[in-house]
């Protein structure tokens, strides 16, 4: 089994933009390669802290969003490494998303949140080459990489049709 890694950042730097400390551990030239690499696919969570009591979600806060926006452009792996059992991956794309709308449902603590597939799909498509460039640089199989470009369509609900290699 391999490690998880939850990575919280503090609300002080996600107003600032700063995400540097997590660069300088995980950023490209900091990764190791091959096995030790390999077994980091699918270990990652991120989450915001203080926020608890803001009254609105994380991805219609502008401050998270512009913070998930530069740091999806300072660190795009975000599709090798994000743990696909939980929703702290598609909180950041929402995050990343422009056409995002959220609607509380009368009565309820949740809201409903909507947004362009069309646009969804473009952004996960521009991530599939920096999640190529570690899934070569880990060593994986053609076959682990084609499972995990399923996983990640099927973690948004796509539908994937690629036949196997």
């Amino acid at each position: 089994m391999s490690d998880f890694f939850v990575y919280q950042f503090s609300r002080d730097r996600v107003e600032a933009g700063d995400f540097s400390h997590f660069l300088g551990m995980y950023g490209l030239d900091a990764l190791p390669t091959g096995q030790p690499l390999a077994a980091l696919m699918n270990a990652f969570t991120f989450t915001v802290d203080g926020y608890n009591d803001h009254p609105d979600e994380l991805h219609s806060i502008p401050a998270v969003r512009e913070f998930y926006g530069a740091f999806h452009r300072a660190w795009p792996y975000w599709l090798y490494f994000c743990n696909l059992d939980d929703d702290g991956l598609r909180i950041m794309v929402l995050c990343c998303l422009n056409t995002l709308s959220a609607v509380k449902v009368a009565g309820g603590v949740n809201c409903r949140v909507t947004f362009d597939p069309v646009e969804l799909v473009r952004f996960i498509g521009a991530d599939f080459p920096p999640m190529n460039l570690i899934c070569e640089r880990a060593g994986l199989s053609e076959m682990d990489i084609y499972l995990r470009s399923k996983a990640v369509f099927e973690y948004f609900g796509l539908p994937y049709d690629a036949p196997p290699p």
